[in-house]
């Protein structure tokens, strides 16, 4: 038997072609399928539109792609699939151009390739360069040379280069008195008929004896003010030909990058110094030199630092340390109380395994551990009115010049990398993205004794990526971020699809734009708009997915919706492209005023009403029948509340049930016609509810829980809901019902469980709000005294399995002071000494299972340590607890399941010298929890379990009595069946008039 049905199947499977360049080539298939399959055909995973020299046409349940004109390039493999709601299926084709061979062998054998390729080369300034490289190509390719991604005579004047051509294949570029611009990735590149090819290499130019010596004379002197710790920013805008050489100086000494000063052109063709963090001693004159062979000119400003409203009474200072060795960095605030935040350059810093941080008094401390290149850079200490302290860390060891943090390029450009390490023939490796680099032609990897780079060339978007240097245990590593260069929105997307084959939810899909390489967007913006309005509202946005999932419970309400997508970036956005069709959307609501039953006098109108959580479509039922808008029936919306109007209710609907019924709820209620004797079936147990009929219930994960009450009506059926959803016996969950007594019970308590639960009996509710807490043993609250050792002990089912102790989200180790101990089946964390540092909150992990405690670290007032109690207690006996403090003065709070008692209801708070003392006369199943004893500097814990059946006394319960005089009042009218009308209606009433009052 055919378990699929009518899924796709392929009756002739696509044939490899063979055909001449520049004639038509035909691919076609056989497929059948039920429904009638959608048929796509791709190349390289990417669909074939129709349009151009590609058509798709279908005969019967043949299908055809067909390619005219076709050239070398249209070979390969081509993908048939066919898909319809029941399964999917595919092939695949080759299409073979002939003559391809012969072709692709004359273009290898002719196109231009490198013989010898430039050499990287390194000069004084003021000495020639040059770079030689010997090609061959027939013909005879024409090459040319560029610097950083430009044509060299964009960039010098033709003095300053020269280029030439010598028998044998030699090419050579001559750059005569070298200047430190002319430093740089020269590229040679070369064409013919056939192809193109070229290689790259790098010049560096040292500065000359006394280049640093030039004075900042005749430099108009402007100001500039900036507040400590911010960042300060000069551009000097220079033009000439040849292209000027620019030197900043601070105070007549030469700056270079490093870390908190950057040097660089910006893309509008401004020379920038950027002055980060800025400290007292960066105030002073900053001049801008520049020089070309036609002259100098200076340009200079005044760098005032201003200092901040409040000042650190002792600020950081710049720090020097070894590689793998501990950092610790110290400031005072001027006050205990003034709270701080911890800085590398722009990343915040959390304590943590690598970040210890520690505050006493108006001291500050930061412990930077295992100490690396990466770490090297200013920190901050920064107080809550933005006052901050500043200091250098220096990591001294193998890597002497490390990488910068971030590299931002056009795409296009050429992005350099360039590390120092301590000595020379070092064995180093460089990585993108955790893949070693290798050279080619894009990529340079150059060494000079010491010094090596890395070089990008022609940067694209795909370069983007980690770049990490390795030497020995040493790492540096940098941010590459390549931006596209074009200033325009980009094009909008493009194969737009809707999948609504998951209930309540819509797939988008959709293929960037052709040109996204060239022209890439930051992001897409998903709007939506409800079918019969006007607007459009954004409702989701996204990097790079080309796909996401809208889900009913992301709109506002229930209704049709469209949607559409456009492509964004820094420069605009694009065309708006809408999804083919609309799809039905439903919020997931929740029940947040339920139904209440009615009490109508005959002839007047009945209200019903809920409010839930999202606006929906819902219906309604009388006694089973779906209701609709008409004369007697009126049916309103409004946001999230919804009602039903019954007018001029009648005999006939006494004892009606009106249900409500919308997606993933339904609640019901009961109609009652004053005047007409129905059943009445109360809950006897609600003189325990709150004033809600509402019964809170704590449990605790794994504990089993029962909901219980009991009927005046042994008779009477009931129906159990959780959160309006109605509940059956399954595995774990069982309904019972003994005499008037109605229960569920749930062997073992999960977080979800948590929840309203209610028992409807159509004449009375009666409802539990269940919570279901984390075992309070294992959650467990430690508070101990300063310098006593404690320990966090957990037990696992497997005794092989393996742990990881967390404290505040980072991972432990072992260290002095800590331990950890596996014993069998035991975890078990010890602190030997407590300091105020180990206050906080400790994980015990498994792969699928944690253990939480907080530990809180005070001073030496505690108990007298007592172990967790347990007392299992039968129902209407007495219990004590009892604990014993040091200092009989101290004063204690008792709670029960984490809410504070007093002294009510039989339950007595006594204290005598240092004994402290909670006394229940007599035990009720309510009595059973969590209670705690707890002083300002520690807690002791019992838990109390009460056993036996909950027993109302007849006299003490109206709602008893209540159902008693219903059922003389009922057995009355039956004996008196001749009684009139007007008779039953007024000893009704009496029955109804004391029900109400009990309630």
């Amino acid at each position: 038997m055919d378990v699929f049905g009518g899924a796709p199947r392929f009756l002739a499977y696509p044939r490899a072609v063979g055909v001449q360049t520049g004639t038509d080539a035909v691919l076609k298939c056989q497929i059948s399928g039920d429904p009638r399959p959608a048929v796509i055909w791709e190349r390289n995973n990417e669909k074939v539109h129709p349009g151009g020299r590609y058509r798709v046409f279908e005969d019967g349940n043949i299908y055809n792609l067909i390619i005219t004109g076709v050239t070398t390039e249209d070979s390969g493999q081509y993908i048939c699939k066919a898909k319809n709601c029941i399964g999917e299926t595919y092939a695949a084709a080759t299409l073979k151009v002939e003559g391809e061979a012969q072709e692709m062998e004359l273009r290898e054998e002719n196109k231009p390739r490198f013989l010898i390729k430039p050499l990287s080369t390194r000069v004084g300034r003021g000495e020639d360069a040059v770079f030689s490289c010997k090609l061959w190509g027939n013909p005879r390719p024409e090459v040319v040379w560029e610097k950083d991604g430009r044509k060299l005579n964009e960039i010098f004047e033709s003095t300053h280069f020269s280029v030439g051509y010598q028998d044998g294949g030699w090419y050579q570029l001559k750059i005569f008195k070298t200047r430190a611009p002319d430093g740089g990735v020269y590229t040679c590149k070369a064409r013919n008929e056939f192809g193109e090819s070229l290689a790259g290499a790098v010049l560096l130019v040292d500065a000359g004896p006394g280049h640093e010596d030039e004075g900042n004379r005749n430099a108009k002197v402007k100001m500039f003010a900036v507040t400590e710790g911010k960042h300060a920013k000069f551009r000097c805008f220079v033009t000439g030909k040849p292209k000027p050489e620019i030197i900043w100086r601070k105070d007549g000494r030469l700056i270079m990058s490093g870390r908190r000063y950057l040097l660089y052109e910006d893309r509008e063709g401004y020379f920038t110094l950027k002055v980060l963090y800025c400290k007292q001693q960066d105030n002073g004159v900053y001049v801008c030199a520049a020089s070309n062979t036609a002259g100098q000119t200076l340009s200079a400003v005044h760098l005032s630092v201003k200092e901040p409203p409040v000042r650190f009474k002792q600020p950081l200072n710049d720090l020097q340390v070894w590689e793998r060795d501990l950092a610790v960095l110290e400031c005072e605030v001027p006050e205990d109380s003034i709270p701080i935040t911890w800085y590398l350059e722009d990343r915040r810093l959390q304590p943590g395994a690598k970040y210890g941080m520690e505050e006493w008094g108006t001291k500050r401390r930061l412990t930077i551990r295992d100490i690396g290149v990466d770490d090297d850079g200013i920190y901050l200490c920064e107080m809550a009115d933005g006052g901050r302290s500043i200091a250098e860390v220096a990591v001294k060891g193998t890597i002497v010049r490390k990488l910068p943090r971030k590299v931002d390029v056009l795409e296009g450009e050429n992005a350099a990398f360039c590390v120092e390490v301590e000595e020379e023939e070092m064995e180093i490796h460089w990585y993108k993205d955790g893949t070693e680099l290798r050279e080619t032609h894009q990529t340079i990897l150059k060494s000079f004794g010491k010094t090596h780079i890395l070089v990008f060339v022609n940067t694209t978007p795909q370069d983007s990526g980690l770049v990490t240097f390795y030497v020995g245990r040493s790492k540096t590593s940098s941010q590459l971020r390549v931006k596209g260069a074009r200033h325009c929105p980009p094009s909008c997307p493009v194969g737009v699809q809707i999948n609504t084959e998951r209930a309540n939810a819509a797939l988008l899909s959709w293929i960037p734009a052709p040109d996204s390489r060239k022209n890439p967007p930051s992001g897409y913006v998903l709007e939506r708009q409800e079918v019969g309005s006007q607007e459009w509202l954004q409702c989701l946005t996204t990097d790079s997915a080309t796909s996401v999932e809208i889900l009913g419970d992301s709109v506002p309400c229930e209704a049709d919706y469209r949607f559409r997508i456009c492509s964004v970036n820094k420069y605009g956005r694009s065309d708006n492209v809408e999804f083919p069709r609309s799809v039905h959307l439903v919020p997931v609501a929740r029940i947040q005023t339920p139904l209440q039953d009615a009490l109508v006098p005959e002839g007047q109108d009945a209200l019903f009403s809920i409010e839930l959580s999202a606006s929906v479509i819902g219906t309604w039922f009388l006694n089973g029948n779906q209701l609709q808008e008409e004369d007697r029936f009126s049916m309103r919306r409004t946001r999230t509340h919804q009602s039903l109007r019954i007018r001029g209710v009648r005999d006939t609907d006494n004892g009606a049930e009106i249900t409500f019924i919308a997606y993933g709820i339904r609640d019901s209620a009961a109609l009652y016609i004053q005047g007409i004797l129905s059943p009445l079936c109360i809950f006897m147990n609600h003189i325990l509810a709150s004033d809600d009929n509402k019964l809170n219930k704590f449990v605790e994960v794994g504990n089993p829980i029962v909901l219980y009450c009991e009927l005046s009506n042994p008779e009477a059926p009931v129906h159990w809901y959780k959160n309006g959803v109605e509940l059956h016996t399954v595995e774990g969950l069982h309904i019972q019902s003994e005499g008037t007594m109605r229960r569920i019970v749930i062997q073992s308590a999960d977080f979800s469980h948590s929840g309203v639960y209610s028992c409807d009996a159509i004449d009375d509710v009666i409802r539990f709000n269940v919570e279901v807490e984390a075992n309070s043993l294992e959650m467990c609250y430690q508070r101990r005294k300063k310098g006593q050792s404690f320990q966090l002990q957990c037990e696992v089912t497997d005794p092989s399995a393996e742990v990881c102790w967390y404290k505040d989200g980072e991972v432990l180790i072992p260290e002095a002071g800590l331990d950890f101990q596996p014993d069998c089946a035991l975890r078990r964390l010890i602190v030997h000494s407590a300091q105020p540092c180990h206050s906080g909150v400790y994980v015990c992990k498994t792969m699928d299972d944690s253990v939480q405690f907080t530990v809180e670290i005070k001073g030496d007032f505690s108990f007298k340590l007592y172990p967790i109690r347990e007392k299992s207690i039968e129902a209407g006996c007495p219990f004590e607890l009892q604990c014993e403090i040091s200092n009989p003065s101290a004063p204690v709070c008792w709670y029960k399941d984490g809410l504070p008692l007093l002294p009510q209801n039989g339950l007595s708070i006594q204290s005598e010298d240092s004994s402290r003392s909670l006394v229940v006369p007599s035990a009720d199943l309510f009595h059973s929890g969590v209670y705690s004893c707890n002083s300002e500097d520690d807690v002791i814990i019992f838990k109390v379990d009460v056993k036996g059946d909950l027993k109302l006394q007849r006299s003490t319960n109206p709602l008893k009595q209540v159902a008693l005089l219903y059922s003389s009042v009922k057995d009355q009218i039956q004996q008196k069946r001749s009684v009139t009308k007007t008779e039953r209606g007024s000893t009704q009433k009496v029955a109804i008039s004391s029900y109400q009052r009990a309630l």
